[in-house]
């Protein structure tokens, strides 16, 4: 289960590594069109796993679990041969149709028929094991892109996509099935809605807030969202009953892991180019110095568990939304004549708060629910942690774009100014202007990472508030 999680969550941080190769090959993507092969692989995977948290409690997890690796391998063929930047983009998003069977499923085998105390204990592990695969993803995005290109990325899913699919077939239970509600036309309003909003989001910097375009595409997002909640609202059955939300412990733990994974997968969107434009390293280099973040989320958890014992499960979380709103802080002071130690420092507190208040959030929301509903559960907490890492990514990279844009000087600006600093690169060869362009990308750095801390440090007091008290 552990090497599926890996594979379906080190897709978004390894393609994260691969953006300043992708940047400057033949396809030559806008920065618009490079946050769309992160994001929508993202979008689509968060907002398909409630309806194949559903699916698979209706037609069996293990069937629905080899399912979706093998869409989520067909994906990874379609990019690794893709002849244009939104053929890559189409095949991230059937790949993200493969990853929502994936990762739901995952959980609710790892918790089926267990007892409280090992129950808890297969959410830590699974809980710690989504972010440690983003880091994960990283070593390997690295090396693959390191001794190939970015398409090599794709290539080298296959192996491990066949092995897991493989150990699936020979070790994972058969479980009953259980009558689940099915709903297409709401899953298909909640990916729609969402799909419009981050190219509202994403699409602003370019096209400008008051396009027609943005405009219309915000304005669709509230319809299809508001008519989402319209129809789970009057269902017999609802797959996701937006009622939940007014349980305290679902409301916090929605919110809070949506802010943490936000934060964090915002960071994964800089790390590889920050690593590689400003610091001037290798992917595998970049890949590799992003180790400690792996240490730090392998300590949270325990961290949190010795914290909890001393000042309750209100007052972790509370510090571990601190701890990584701190350590984005410190990332924001990061610019080419920084040492890398300080960078590392920044990365490994972001990593360290996420790694100690998620398993607790997880599990909070795991017991607010009815147990014969974990498959359908496990997608609702993997959906709000998904879902906050394609705001974040969007947010992150929105904001970065238009920082960069404004700052390019004269001479890289005009109607058909540059949005990535590869694309600043190629057309010049003048080092002060290489310069300029990267310090643009690291002063975008900055104020992206400065507006998800205060994002970020805001809701984990409202969060803390919410949250149940008990132990």
């Amino acid at each position: 289960m552990c090497l599926c999680v890996t594979l379906v969550i080190g897709m978004v941080s390894a393609v994260n590594l691969a953006i300043p190769d992708l940047s400057a090959d033949a396809l030559r993507p806008s920065a618009q069109a490079v946050v769309w092969v992160v994001d929508g692989y993202v979008v689509v995977f968060a907002c398909l796993l409630v309806p194949a948290g559903a699916l698979a409690d209706r037609r069996g997890r293990k069937g629905t679990l080899m399912c979706g690796l093998g869409i989520f391998t067909l994906g990874a063929v379609i990019c690794a041969a893709a002849p244009h930047i939104s053929v890559l983009i189409t095949g991230r998003m059937i790949s993200g149709v493969g990853a929502a069977a994936v990762l739901p499923t995952t959980l609710a085998l790892l918790v089926e028929g267990l007892p409280d105390q090992a129950r808890r204990k297969a959410v830590a592990v699974w809980a710690s094991m989504t972010g440690l695969a983003a880091v994960l993803g990283n070593v390997g995005g690295g090396a693959a892109i390191e001794y190939g290109s970015w398409r090599t990325l794709f290539l080298c899913l296959l192996p491990l996509a066949l092995c897991a699919l493989l150990l699936v077939v020979a070790v994972a239970p058969v479980t009953a099935r259980r009558p689940s509600p099915a709903a297409p036309l709401a899953a298909t309003l909640l990916t729609a809605g969402f799909l419009a909003l981050l190219y509202g989001i994403v699409s602003g910097p370019q096209s400008g807030w008051t396009a027609p375009p943005v405009l219309a595409a915000c304005a669709a997002a509230v319809a299809l969202l508001a008519a989402w909640a319209r129809r789970e609202l009057r269902a017999r059955e609802p797959l996701l009953d937006p009622r939940l939300f007014t349980l305290p412990a679902v409301r916090a733990g929605a919110v809070g892991m949506a802010a943490l994974f936000a934060g964090m997968f915002g960071l994964f969107y800089l790390n590889g180019q920050y690593l590689q434009y400003a610091k001037g390293y290798g992917p595998l280099e970049a890949g590799l110095r992003l180790l400690p973040m792996a240490a730090a989320l392998l300590a949270g958890p325990r961290i949190g568990l010795l914290l909890e014992r001393v000042c309750g499960r209100r007052g972790t979380v509370l510090i571990g939304m601190l701890v990584l709103a701190a350590g984005l802080c410190v990332v924001s002071a990061a610019d080419a004549r920084t040492p890398y130690v300080l960078y590392a420092v920044g990365a490994g507190l972001t990593a360290l708060g996420c790694g100690a208040a998620s398993p607790l959030l997880s599990h909070a929301m795991m017991s607010a629910l009815p147990a014969e509903r974990a498959g359908t559960g496990s997608a609702l907490q993997s959906l709000v942690r998904e879902l906050g890492s394609a705001v974040g990514i969007a947010v992150t990279g929105t904001i970065t774009t238009a920082v960069f844009t404004a700052d390019l000087p004269s001479r890289l600006s005009g109607p058909d100014r540059p949005t990535t600093v590869a694309e600043a690169v190629s057309r010049t060869s003048d080092p002060h202007l290489h310069r300029a362009a990267v310090d643009g990308f690291t002063a975008g750095l900055h104020t992206a990472t400065l507006t998800l801390a205060a994002a970020i440090t805001l809701l984990a007091f409202a969060v803390t508030r919410w949250l149940p008290a008990e132990r």
